[in-house]
């Protein structure tokens, strides 16, 4: 095996749940809840219903669960269904240090994997946070982003490594996923252009599919592409070299500062949703004039660069438009899953007010990203009064992080469309008496949904 695989295999063994600080423990049981809530609030969206749907056509002899319906399914398209369910709302957690995307994708193919290797609660923790430091550390170390690669390039390693440290894999094995997992699946960033599809939603769900198959084929003794990081035509070469910030031995910690969201709308926009939220107490909507929108350099080229950005047509272009975000938070101070409607993307009022709006990067805000998230929304009145609302942190970031209780009335929130408060609290219970379990038979009926589906 090249260096970067030995490096993420030996990682990947040596971290124990012994081994993690009780902050670890704790911020990855927030993340189990919080994308938990995620699927719950998911379940009915339509690609969700499509995808538990094809999963539950391929079965096996060690299948996993499909969260709520409860259908047993090969162990890879279970991991695909449960994390459309958690990614499709676009509520789950973010990272961004030079790329960014949402390390709670793996969480599809960590809950598969455990339940095929018949993994105990403290070994699935540990396996999480090991897939949280893989990814975020991948984030940290190179922008594939801008070279035109997506989340999935680095989802699918690590929920290879994820899948297979709870699968019991040797060294040898999880060296042949790894290969397995990045040779033949190289993502573009095209799936974040232009007018959004459903697959933004389902593109993290699949690095999850494809990681736990890669650590499947490897179990079964099916090897990968020799040198896949370091070889002539490896992911290197490709790319650029990879510093991938990993000691075996050394202890997770990136789990514990990944940013939950408030809305259900890209990590980009939630500081000016929260700037808009604060303006919009006591303002006449017709008073209006102007609105700009100042922001940093990734915000703009993710909301706001591409016409579609001005006239959303689906709901996935909706909640990556700044100008979409900031006028519905104006206009009704709501953000969730019906301000993505076609009623309400074809509203004339919101239409109307976005045409009002104009965003621009602010050079001093960007230099403040990735430290910081920061927009400023400013409106001035026909009257020729100005009011400003800069956000540096939303709620949530890892600098102004949701406390326990902020977490679970957020999942609470979104399980409401879901289950009962009984069964939420069963959840509850269960996801913060994880590493008290001899497996995740608990949790997974805990989530069954009761209601039909």
């Amino acid at each position: 095996m090249d260096a970067t695989t030995e490096r993420l295999v030996d990682y990947t063994l040596a971290t124990r749940f012994e081994d993690l600080p009780d902050s670890v423990t704790a911020a990855c049981k927030n993340r189990i809840l919080d994308t938990l809530g995620c699927v719950a609030g998911g379940y009915g969206h339509p690609v969700s219903v499509t995808a538990r749907r094809l999963a539950a056509r391929y079965s096996m002899d060690t299948p996993a669960t499909i969260f709520g319906s409860g259908d047993r399914a090969a162990p890879e398209m279970a991991a695909f269904a449960n994390s459309v369910m958690l990614r499709v709302l676009d509520m789950s957690d973010t990272y961004r240090i030079k790329s960014g995307g949402h390390p709670s994708d793996i969480m599809g193919a960590a809950f598969a994997a455990a339940e095929t290797g018949q993994a105990d609660g403290r070994s699935l923790i540990a396996a999480i946070a090991t897939g949280y430091e893989i990814y975020c550390g991948c984030c940290a170390a190179i922008d594939l982003n801008s070279q035109g690669w997506d989340q999935p390039v680095y989802g699918v390693i690590a929920s290879a490594l994820c899948a297979g440290k709870l699968m019991g894999l040797n060294r040898e094995q999880l060296a042949h996923a790894v290969a397995l997992a990045a040779v033949p699946n190289m993502a573009t960033i095209q799936t974040r252009k232009g007018e959004l599809s459903a697959w933004k939603g389902c593109a993290g769900a699949n690095a999850s599919r494809n990681g736990v198959f890669a650590a499947l084929l490897a179990q079964e003794g099916i090897t990968g592409p020799d040198m896949p990081f370091e070889g002539k035509f490896g992911m290197q070469d490709i790319v650029g070299p990879i510093d991938w910030p990993l000691e075996p031995g050394e202890a997770p910690q990136r789990i514990a500062h990944t940013n939950l969201k408030s809305y259900a709308i890209c990590y980009h926009g939630q500081a000016a949703a929260w700037a808009a939220m604060d303006l919009r107490d006591g303002l006449n909507i017709d008073d209006i004039e102007s609105i700009d929108v100042a922001t940093y350099d990734r915000s703009f080229e993710m909301m706001a660069s591409s016409p579609s950005n001005w006239s959303p047509q689906t709901r996935e272009t909706a909640d990556h438009s700044l100008p979409y975000v900031v006028g519905t938070a104006l206009l009704t101070g709501v953000l969730g899953e019906a301000s993505f409607s076609d009623q309400a993307l074809h509203d004339p009022a919101i239409g109307a007010l976005m045409q009002r709006i104009s965003v621009a990067e602010d050079p001093a805000l960007s230099a403040r990203h990735p430290e910081y998230s920061p927009s400023r929304v400013t409106i001035r009145l026909k009257n020729g009064k100005e009011i400003a609302k800069e956000v540096d942190a939303p709620k949530g970031d890892d600098k102004n992080p949701m406390t326990v209780d902020e977490v679970k009335a957020k999942f609470k929130a979104q399980f409401a469309v879901y289950g009962d408060d009984a069964q939420a609290d069963a959840v509850m219970d269960a996801v913060y008496r994880l590493d008290a379990t001899s497996d995740t038979g608990p949790l997974i009926k805990a989530m069954k949904r009761q209601a039909s589906s």
